[in-house]
């Protein structure tokens, strides 16, 4: 009987562990918006010119491409735009060429060969500036919805529908948006019942989190699920990563409370020129920033995470890119397929955002050639946000870097790191390089390597957080030094050396 007994505590207890491992893990990105129309500059990249976006082979080959790299979910921006429909209308002309397969039905055709889900939307009516208050537009959006259902609900990747209404939430969701929600979901429910409802709204940034209407709004609305838009590639505020991932984590507790799911839609992109302005490019951020987002959303507890977009931003890596025309998203991709693979310094710098990194060289003494406050910070564990404000960021200039740690007793070094802040804006850079010696006297010190830091060229908005490191070095010494050389005419910020980092 206590043998029972002992099993099922144990049981219980591996269960409750499981998940609070599975709550702490990075989720990768399963879902990405789509745009069929080019709507503006914004779209460049997204929509090139010498690619024809409209035609059925492009998408067959684009879907196929978003599952190889593990998308699940794809949410069709528009079906309509400017009054011409991107599948077969009865009461609007083709956007593409008459005849041919439509785009919508290329994606869902693609979507049912790799098992993944799609999200129909119910836009435009007009464009992306529809006043759902407008009776028209409404009833457009309605007409579109019906149309679409019956051409495309029994594909099996027909998943659900997106509502693009989206309205802000600033300071809270006002009762048009909540009420236009609902009349569509209505509709929706009636057309194809028992699939799942959307919608992504704005505007958390500024929002009134904790008014007691904000989260009453959420209730009342009838969607399955909600994609909050985390705003850090619009830049609504200068630094925003830190107010974003405690508003998420906010939002996380109010969804216990409802029935509808908690989804996260992360902003991939930054801004080829003006930030926020329909005449400038998206292009996509440096992966470290959005390294950053997806594990804040997903410490906070979003079911899935999203992202506006993977398509148009992490791209593969395009050989027929007309030459002078810059390849924005090779890199991206990149980053993005290592870190999913465990390649590379990702899997540590996701483990410092998430404040899960031990290592030997906690509290230890430090000392430096300069006369530079606050060096004993660079070992006490405690890590800086994605801002110059943050107190744990030690500034030494716009020379170089250089500190020894004393470790106190001769210790088998295995593995070193740096971790060091960039932003543009405030003339604070990565180190273009960082070195890392080791020695047992603190006399002679045996160089073991320099890592030289890339800073990714779209850094005209984004504040972002990026680590130098070193494996398999197998050497002893009671001293480490580190040297940095800064950039031109940049600071350089670094809140932690790591010794024999463990996560």
């Amino acid at each position: 009987m206590n043998y029972n007994i002992n099993r099922i505590v144990l049981s219980i207890l591996g269960l409750c562990l499981l998940s609070l491992s599975i709550i702490g893990q990075t989720k990768p990105v399963r879902g990405t918006w789509i745009n069929l129309p080019y709507q503006d500059v914004r779209n460049k990249y997204m929509n090139p010119a010498h690619v024809d976006y409209l035609s059925a082979e492009f998408w067959e080959t684009k879907i196929s491409e978003l599952s190889e790299f593990g998308i699940e979910y794809i949410v069709i921006m528009a079906v309509a735009n400017d009054r011409e429909s991107f599948y077969p209308s009865d009461f609007m002309e083709p956007a593409y060429i008459k005849g041919n397969k439509s785009p919508v039905e290329a994606i869902m055709e693609t979507a049912d060969k790799h098992n993944m889900k799609v999200f129909m939307s119910s836009g435009w009516a007009v464009d992306q500036d529809d006043d759902i208050r407008k009776p028209e537009i409404k009833e457009t959006q309605e007409k579109i919805m019906v149309e679409t259902a019956a051409k495309f609900k029994h594909h099996k990747s027909f998943f659900g529908w997106y509502l693009p209404v989206e309205d802000s939430f600033e300071p809270y969701l006002p009762d048009h948006a909540v009420e236009a929600v609902n009349k569509l979901t209505h509709k929706a429910k009636s057309l194809t019942p028992g699939k799942q409802v959307m919608i992504s709204p704005y505007g958390l940034c500024y929002a009134d989190i904790n008014h007691k209407k904000f989260a009453e709004q959420i209730k009342r609305l009838k969607v399955d699920i909600i994609a909050y838009q985390d705003e850090v590639g619009c830049v609504r505020e200068p630094m925003p990563m830190k107010r974003m991932k405690e508003n998420f984590a906010k939002l996380g507790e109010i969804h216990k409370e409802t029935n509808i799911r908690f989804w996260a839609n992360v902003e991939s992109f930054t801004w080829e020129k003006r930030n926020n302005d329909r005449e400038s490019a998206l292009i996509p951020a440096a992966f470290p920033r959005y390294l950053s987002q997806i594990t804040g959303v997903s410490l906070a507890g979003a079911e899935e995470v999203i992202s506006f977009s993977v398509y148009g931003i992490f791209d593969k890596p395009d050989s027929e890119m007309p030459i002078g025309q810059p390849c924005y998203s090779a890199k991206a991709y990149q980053d993005y397929m290592d870190w999913n693979s465990g390649v590379g310094r990702w899997k540590l710098l996701e483990a410092t955002f998430k404040g899960a990194v031990t290592h030997q060289g906690v509290n230890r003494k430090v000392s430096s050639s300069k006369s530079i406050r606050g060096t004993k910070q660079l070992t006490d564990s405690k890590l800086g946000e994605e801002t110059t404000e943050d107190k744990e960021w030690v500034d030494f200039g716009n020379k170089s870097m250089d500190i020894v740690i004393d470790l106190g007793k001769v210790t088998q070094i295995k593995s070193l790191a740096g971790r060091f802040l960039h932003y543009n804006k405030q003339s604070v850079a990565l180190p273009s390089m960082v070195h890392f010696y080791v020695s047992s006297d603190n006399k002679n010190f045996v160089k073991i390597n320099s890592v030289a830091m890339e800073a990714s060229k779209n850094d005209r908005f984004d504040c972002w957080i990026d680590i130098a490191s070193i494996e398999n070095i197998g050497v002893s010494g009671r001293y480490v030094k580190v040297e940095a050389d800064a950039r031109e005419n940049s600071n350089i910020f670094c809140d932690e050396i790591f010794i024999n980092p463990n996560m």
